[in-house]
């Protein structure tokens, strides 16, 4: 069925380039953009008056955990509602390829406790197209995991590979890549992604390189091994000739955050030595992930069941325990650099628990009446036999500032699209999920004034479509998809907080996806026009382009 043609009238067009504004319309014709200019003499069987608002591409979510919350609800809301029109998902484990036995034990998938589904795919491509069949709202493309390949050919053992498992893992690679992966990730703290050695990431980056893709990774160290994480990425990147991004760009813990502007020196030293190396960031002061992240890595060796029945072990306990309070460095050991005072608990798999997410852990620790932090974080584990997604307040606002003014920094949410209702209830997810992008424009481009509102759409569209790779995606010109967001500048504001998180962010006023109305004056039109992005590996190279 062919959509009706419409124009969007009298707009202050900010096209993706970073170039100044220019006031115009915007003619869509089908999943295409038509025309920009002035267009009083088109005519169109639906005409919206913008009176002057601003008119961007859609925003690029480059590190969404957008897996399962799209199967659950394809909506996307907190995305769409800040002007997201596409999800690149996949960091460091993706939704495949899989096995059966990861199948059976949804190993490496995130396994939100209410959400709930059946695999009906194998590959990741087909993962991808199982969203597209059901019906999302947004575009969506994946990185493959590393660590998904590891654990399909080795498991989650603490060992080098063997040459038969690096060839089994580097033809699930090269699939992933012809499918239109967009390159490979890795999330290099946590198991089993912690095993693999710099020369096996670059015997897999070689084949990235190949299909012209992307190496982005989770550093190794984001605190006391930070530059020696950063320098790894730079040797990867020089051995293959990869492109390389950072996932979400910190210094964390305090005792490390004045090693950021060493980081950036770094990093610019390499771009001006010809390296793609780039970098994204969320917009908060503290980070979301697991607090089994607190245990030491030797301590998952083998997989999560054996992770607990080393915690229930009194000796390895007690091996654990002194792990999570050395200060030496010698692991990424968030427990030691954020305390239980930095550490609030934000999901819990099972209901009796629950009454625990919006506290700390000290808070949790004398509630009930506990002996010490690394004991209850411990007896959680155990109790709760999952994760438990938690909060570190870990990270520097001013070091936030300096990296939202870097022209080589993407944003993203590193979390799921989600609404302010159903299964995403029953935890308090991260306020990145509902507000990375709008404080993009409202904090850092609006009230603080670091960015202009052009390079924040810059960087949150054709600078990020370009590092992926994207054809005819990311900006507004003629021929390009028609993913477009329209909204206020004076308004967009984030009202997500710690412990109350479930709020929309405000200002986004209509988003076209493929040339679709998704959201109408603030509301969503219930429209899934979101389609597989692919990236260059795909059908010889033709990127991204309609199948």
């Amino acid at each position: 069925m062919t959509q009706p043609a419409t124009l969007l009238r009298n707009g202050t067009i900010y096209d993706g380039s970073g170039r100044p504004p220019v006031s115009g319309d915007i003619l869509i014709r089908g999943d295409r953009i038509a025309a920009i200019g002035d267009l009083r003499a088109e005519s169109a069987s639906r005409a919206i008056d913008l009176d002057g608002l601003a008119v961007a591409p859609g925003f690029i979510n480059m590190l969404s955990w957008a897996t399962e919350s799209l199967i659950e609800d394809g909506r996307s809301m907190s995305d769409i509602k800040q002007g997201v029109t596409l999800e690149v998902m996949g960091e460091g484990t993706s939704m495949g390829p899989l096995n059966d036995d990861m199948k059976r034990n949804r190993d490496t998938i995130l396994s939100t406790a209410d959400i709930h589904y059946d695999i009906e795919w194998t590959t990741l491509g087909e993962y991808l197209e199982f969203l597209e069949r059901k019906g999302v709202a947004t575009n969506v493309a994946s990185f493959v995991g590393s660590a998904t390949l590891r654990v399909h050919a080795a498991g989650y053992d603490d060992r080098p590979v063997s040459p038969d498992e690096m060839a089994v893992m580097k033809g699930l690679l090269h699939e992933a890549m012809r499918e239109g992966a967009m390159g490979m990730s890795a999330a290099l703290i946590y198991p089993p992604a912690t095993y693999q050695s710099t020369e096996e990431l670059i015997e897999l980056c070689r084949v990235v390189a190949e299909y012209d893709g992307m190496y982005i990774t989770h550093l190794r160290s984001e605190g006391a091994q930070f530059m020696e994480a950063l320098d790894e990425l730079i040797r990867i990147m020089r051995a293959t000739g990869v492109s390389g991004e950072i996932y979400h760009l910190k210094a964390s813990g305090a005792m490390h955050w004045d090693k950021m502007d060493e980081a950036i020196a770094r990093v610019e030293a390499a771009r001006a030595d010809g390296l793609p190396l780039t970098a994204d960031m969320y917009t908060y002061p503290y980070s979301g992930t697991g607090l089994a992240s607190c245990i030491p890595a030797w301590a998952h060796d083998g997989g999560f069941e054996r992770l607990i029945e080393r915690l229930k072990d009194p000796d390895q306990r007690e091996r654990i325990k002194a792990d999570m309070r050395d200060p030496s460095g010698r692991w990424e050991n968030m427990f030691y650099e954020n305390g239980a005072d930095g550490i609030m608990l934000a999901g819990f798999a099972k209901p009796e628990l629950r009454r625990y997410q919006g506290k700390t852990l000290r808070e949790v620790m004398a509630e009930r009446g506990a002996t010490s932090a690394a004991d209850t974080a411990i007896d959680l584990l155990i109790e709760d036999n999952s994760r438990i997604f938690s909060l570190y307040f870990c990270m520097s606002e001013d070091n936030l500032r300096k990296q939202a003014q870097l022209p080589w920094v993407s944003f993203c949410s590193d979390a799921g699209s989600i609404a302010t209702e159903g299964a995403f209830l029953s935890y308090h997810p991260h306020p990145r999920a509902y507000g990375s992008f709008a404080r993009v424009i409202g904090k850092y481009a609006r009230d603080e004034a670091l960015i202009t509102l052009e390079d924040a759409v810059r960087r949150l569209s054709g600078f990020a479509a370009d590092n992926l790779k994207l054809v005819d995606r990311g900006y507004l010109k003629p021929g390009c998809f028609a993913d477009i967001a329209v909204f206020d500048p004076a308004r967009v504001r984030d009202h997500s907080v710690p412990g109350d998180p479930h709020h929309y962010s405000d200002g986004m006023a209509q988003v076209f996806v493929n040339g679709l109305q998704v959201l109408r004056d603030g509301e969503h039109t219930g429209n899934m026009p979101g389609r597989v992005v692919r990236g260059p590996g795909w059908a010889g190279g033709r990127a991204a382009k309609t199948r």
